[in-house]
């Protein structure tokens, strides 16, 4: 059986093969399925962005396909930069240490630094069908980066219950905790119940 991974991302592809593979199932990329997709991204939450995604790739190859859309919330910015974390401060901030230096500044020195991770999974089928699991990792914002492992926010990110920042911690240490990690565990539960159901 096969599923499209809505994404070229090579980091995506290795973790949800490597769960999907125990189900039996081959995963493949967009690119390697021939297909050539950039969904704008219009919706305003993570769920309506991961369907977007999953549901324009199924509609062209008529194949299984996964999307996940992740951020970070924090609470003193109303959310922000929520599913904008990957564009945020626009045209101003071209890579993560710009976004990471761009948040911290508009932050200041709030009291209040709870913030989360948040991922959406979304699993569409070409009978309309569709499978969404959210993950969460809760924790607070440093004051200033901490680490050199991961990407994006990961250095300004201490997770609920630890010392170090998510950049400080390994790669096994991480997946353990993550958003993405957690809602990977439910969505491989749903896939199984899925095929169960069949």
């Amino acid at each position: 059986m096969t599923f499209i991974l809505a994404s070229n991302n090579k980091k995506k592809l290795a973790e949800l093969r490597e769960i999907l593979s125990e189900l039996g199932i081959e995963l493949l990329s967009q690119s390697e399925a021939g297909l050539q997709l950039e969904v704008e991204e219009t919706g305003t939450t993570f769920e309506e962005n991961s369907r977007l995604k999953a549901t324009g790739a199924c509609d062209l190859l008529n194949l299984p396909c996964i999307a996940d859309d992740s951020g970070l919330c924090v609470d003193a910015l109303g959310g922000e930069p929520g599913v904008y974390s990957a564009r945020y401060g626009g045209e101003r901030c071209k890579n993560d240490i710009e976004r990471y230096e761009y948040l911290l500044k508009k932050l200041g020195g709030a009291e209040n630094r709870a913030a989360k991770f948040v991922s959406v999974i979304t699993c569409v089928f070409p009978n309309g069908e569709s499978i969404v699991c959210r993950g969460e990792c809760p924790g607070e914002i440093l004051t200033a980066p901490r680490g050199e492992n991961g990407f994006g926010y990961d250095p300004i990110f201490r997770p609920e219950g630890m010392e170090r920042s998510m950049a400080e911690l390994s790669a096994d240490e991480k997946n353990a905790i993550s958003h993405r990690g957690r809602a990977l565990e439910k969505f491989k539960a749903k896939l199984r119940e899925y095929y169960a159901d069949k």
